[in-house]
């Protein structure tokens, strides 16, 4: 995992794709940064499609990217803080996912390629299962870490965010392939025409897939479990109001579910591969 993450800075075009990600992604939110949800934290975020989508594309440049361009949005949106740092790792993985989880979900998988033109259900299934889960991580990891800066309940957060990610990836996303893939595919940019093969993970396609099935379940279950403790244990009102519950958070529960779940991602990722290079042989 940290060698693709790394040996892919030396490549040029790899570096480039960074930058266009992170420029693109910053572009989509900051305009959106004045139709807040809760002041400080979050707003409306429309373009919260783009680490999906560019994730599948463009492998690592995405994850990279994604983290940035949510940290050049937290700057100009005048929510740079503590929690960045936070909203940056939730980001480079909801930029990640699709690049473990398309083609590695078994018998959940379409078989081909991302272009939404042959056996279109059943990749729309498999985007929408890619977007569930990313959202579900990015939601879980950024929730649980203003629950460990003790400013808000994991729920209060996790909630947003995860509807905020799957609403906008599962409605702009399979247009936007339907409509991108084709042209990155012919222009060479797809990650696999990209990384060398050598700098692409060595996993089994069985470990591949067993490393994607477990990203999927511990990112869901996170997500859940978060934020049933913090509705039953922490006693907070499913929708609170973000004033009423800012400084509530600090949960030892909470804290402590998040820091296993992360290793338990952090592991996974390790192990994991990729199969969309596969796809294109």
């Amino acid at each position: 995992m940290m060698k693709e993450l790394v040996t892919m800075w030396r490549d040029t075009r790899m570096i480039m794709l960074v930058a266009v990600v992170a420029a693109v992604y910053a572009a989509l939110l900051i305009p959106f940064a004045g139709l807040v949800i809760i002041p400080g934290i979050t707003a409306v975020r429309p373009g919260n499609v783009i680490p999906v989508i560019f994730g599948i594309l463009f492998g690592p440049a995405a994850a990279w990217g994604s983290g940035i361009g949510n940290l050049i949005n937290d700057v100009f949106a005048g929510t740079f803080g503590p929690g960045s740092l936070f909203g940056f790792i939730g980001n480079f993985f909801f930029g990640l996912i699709g690049y473990k989880l398309w083609g590695n979900l078994g018998a959940l998988s379409s078989g081909v390629e991302p272009n939404f033109r042959e056996n279109a259900g059943r990749q729309l299934l498999e985007y929408v299962i890619v977007v569930v889960v990313g959202s579900a991580l990015c939601a879980s990891i950024i929730a649980w870490g203003l629950e460990v800066l003790g400013l808000f309940p994991f729920s209060v957060l996790g909630t947003i965010i995860l509807l905020n990610n799957v609403i906008a990836s599962v409605v702009l996303g399979p247009p936007l392939l339907y409509l991108t893939y084709p042209r990155i595919k012919d222009m060479g940019l797809l990650y696999p025409d990209l990384l060398r093969d050598e700098d692409l993970p060595d996993a089994s396609a069985s470990r591949a897939q067993t490393a994607a099935f477990g990203l999927a379940v511990v990112s869901v279950v996170w997500a859940a479990v978060g934020i049933a403790v913090s509705l039953g244990i922490q006693d907070v009102p499913f929708g609170a109001s973000q004033g009423e519950q800012f400084g509530a958070g600090g949960s030892t529960v909470q804290i402590a579910i998040g820091a296993i779940s992360f290793l338990a991602v952090l592991g996974l990722t390790v192990i994991s591969g990729e199969r969309l290079s596969k796809l294109l042989d």
